[in-house]
């Protein structure tokens, strides 16, 4: 019979796993630095309440910041829990033409699944603004 303290390497004297491998880490950070899901984690943090709208200014055009004005104060992705803040189950993107994106998100607040539209387009200095966003009302899994 194999038990716990003969599956851990020598020395170690916890059960916890090993740490990701180097491998695992450069995929999700390369998958990070994608713009929708760049925007995706902001604007999480923006609509979860944990960061203030303001610190996407530079990363949206102006229709798009008013939206999250309207939506921010609510804090529609906030769990009530701090500890446990919402989570990205999803995210991809379509691209319906070059410079543009439309891209969604698929969020765990508390017991809900939530949607996440946005839409990214990119400037002639090939940066990436935000130029619209919208939240579901809820949708159930």
């Amino acid at each position: 019979m194999t038990t716990a303290h003969t599956l851990r390497p020598p020395g170690r004297r916890d059960s916890r796993r090993p740490a990701r491998s180097a491998l695992a880490t450069a995929r999700h950070s390369a998958r990070d630095r994608l713009p929708h899901y760049w925007f995706a984690h902001r604007l999480l943090l923006v609509l979860s309440g944990r960061r203030p709208v303001h610190s996407l200014l530079g990363h949206v055009t102006g229709a798009a910041y008013d939206d999250l004005v309207r939506l921010a104060p609510r804090a529609p992705l906030a769990t009530g829990a701090p500890a446990h803040g919402p989570v990205l189950l999803q995210v991809g993107a379509s691209t319906p033409r070059q410079g543009a994106l439309e891209a969604f998100a698929r969020v765990r607040s508390g017991d809900r699944t939530r949607a996440l539209a946005f839409r990214l387009e990119q400037t002639p200095a090939r940066r990436w603004r935000c130029a619209a966003v919208e939240l579901d009302v809820d949708c159930r899994t």
